[in-house]
């Protein structure tokens, strides 16, 4: 039994450490998930990174896994640690939805297949974690719960559409979260809180639920705060679904424990801005800060040139094929019942030509051979997560960028989408502030299906940078998160009330 303070602190432990604790009969899985859900009652009016709670369930999964602890059985390597589903994943008996009017009193009876997985592995869900409407851009705001507020200011986006995955984990609320990336989506909240997310290879977590069964671009991944915590959730997301053709067999050991890694023998490429991408001063000067930090730590550190051509008209071209894929039916039925970002990208599809996707799919397949031809030179390469500080979350999303007007709402993520289309796999790591007091994200990005080495390189940076205050991933002022800030609830819409039916599929969850 924990003492009352140390109690409070558990919450700030990391998974590994808790899974440890759990399994030595030294903590048990109701404990803390008390302690979290104190955690969260405390902190999310605050920040509001949370969706539907379902802590009367948890409690009770809870009392089970602590039992099967004492029973003395096999545990799963997830066993007894609370988890936040990203609300654009289906969780059975859980409200589920997706940020979007239309969805919101969705509850749905199966879980998805990610979801699945990670419960069979001993993770308890406890709570779903805000997106955009539908999942549609880097700045978590919806008309159904609002927006999710930055951990280290309020005021200020978490990024997305995993923001709430984001927010949740910087402020201890949850040690791990589900995420989910098709432009950044994992990448640019982890950036902004100050976490760790990892896009991983295609195929490497299976996803039944993608519309498109062959597409490359969207995948599903792990976050938690540090890059051990991750390569923990990771290794129990991974392994084939025959819902998707993309999946395949994996040892999920390859990806925990991680192997130790020597700095001094990595060869780095380097890049401000891929060639192509607008990129603010302020971040430019932060990341040759890191470059030069890191420099003396590894074998060679240089810059690469990839040539990647007309990356942003490639990513329009596919992201607008798999919008027209997942919402042109409600696009054509019920409009008005999808945001503007997804209208946005559903009625460029207007314009797109068959000639079009060819050329965008060979186009696409130049670039991952850039990047294939440079990684014969390089063991990672290295690059910013954002080219933006964090801005206002009540500016839907930045619509310059070192003074070039953005042409849409997401091409200022285009750091992150070039790599996409590479379908390399990427970590965002927290490598300490920013000009502006706000966490700075290094985009660490691998070999194809290296993802393993990936996670390894990245712990090896990660504990380089533990030692320096300058470079070590921040934390927010937890204190300072006591006080509710009803105004990111300020822009949810009152829909018509409930049906009978939804109303009764709400019953008995809460919602913090």
């Amino acid at each position: 039994m924990t003492s009352p303070a140390s109690r409070d602190a558990l919450p700030g432990l990391s998974a590994v450490a808790l899974r440890r604790l759990i399994g030595a009969r030294q903590l048990s899985p109701v404990e803390l998930m008390d302690a979290c859900i104190a955690r969260m009652e405390a902190v999310n009016p605050a920040v509001n990174a949370l969706c539907a709670t379902d802590f009367e369930r948890a409690r009770a999964s809870a009392r089970t896994a602590e039992a099967q602890v004492m029973a003395g059985g096999l545990l799963g390597p997830l066993h007894g640690l609370p988890l936040g589903v990203k609300d654009l994943q289906d969780t059975a008996g859980l409200l589920t939805t997706y940020g979007n009017v239309r969805l919101r009193g969705n509850v749905p009876t199966v879980d998805n297949s990610l979801v699945a997985r990670l419960r069979a592995a001993g993770a308890i869900v406890t709570a779903k974690t805000n997106v955009p409407d539908m999942g549609a851009g880097a700045n978590t705001r919806n008309p159904v719960w609002g927006a999710t507020g930055n951990p280290f200011n309020p005021a200020l986006n978490a990024g997305g559409s995993s923001g709430g995955s984001a927010a949740a984990l910087a402020t201890d609320m949850l040690p791990l979260c589900t995420g989910s990336d098709t432009g950044g989506s994992l990448r640019i909240p982890a950036a902004l809180c100050g976490v760790v997310g990892l896009r991983p290879s295609p195929g490497l977590v299976a996803n039944d639920a993608r519309p498109l069964g062959w597409s490359v671009i969207s995948v599903l991944g792990p976050m938690g705060r540090t890059v051990a915590d991750t390569a923990l959730l990771l290794s129990a997301s991974v392994g084939p679904n025959p819902r998707d053709p993309l999946s395949y067999p994996v040892n999920a050991a390859a990806f925990w424990p991680l192997k130790d890694v020597d700095l001094s023998t990595l060869r780095v490429g380097t890049t401000e801005d891929f060639g192509l991408c607008a990129v603010d001063p302020d971040i430019r000067r932060v990341f040759r800060q890191r470059i030069e930090a890191l420099r003396p730590l590894v074998a060679s550190c240089e810059p690469v040139d990839l040539q990647l051509g007309d990356a942003d008209r490639t990513f329009d071209v596919l992201r607008a094929e798999s919008f027209v894929a997942a919402f042109a039916d409600t696009y054509r039925d019920a409009p008005e019942t999808l945001g503007p970002n997804v209208r946005a990208n559903v009625e460029l599809a207007a314009a797109i030509t068959l000639a079009d996707r060819a050329w965008a799919h060979l186009e696409q397949t130049r670039i991952a051979r850039r990047f294939a031809a440079a990684f014969e030179h390089f063991d990672l390469i290295l690059a910013p997560v954002t080219p933006v500080s964090p801005f206002p979350w009540s500016e839907l999303f930045a619509a310059r960028v070192d003074g070039q007007a953005m042409r849409n709402y997401y091409q200022w993520l285009s750091m992150t989408y070039v790599v996409t289309l590479a379908t390399n796999p990427a970590l965002s790591l927290p490598c300490g502030t920013d000009a502006h007091g706000m966490p700075f994200g290094l985009q660490v990005i691998g070999r194809l299906h290296g993802d393993a080495a990936l996670l390894s390189a990245a712990q090896a940076l990660e504990q380089a940078f533990a030692g320096s205050p300058a470079l070590a991933r921040p934390r927010p002022d937890l204190q300072a998160l006591h006080t509710p800030r009803p105004e990111l609830r300020a822009i949810v819409t009152h829909p018509p009330e409930l049906g009978a039916a939804e109303a009764a599929g709400i019953a008995g969850r809460n919602a913090v």
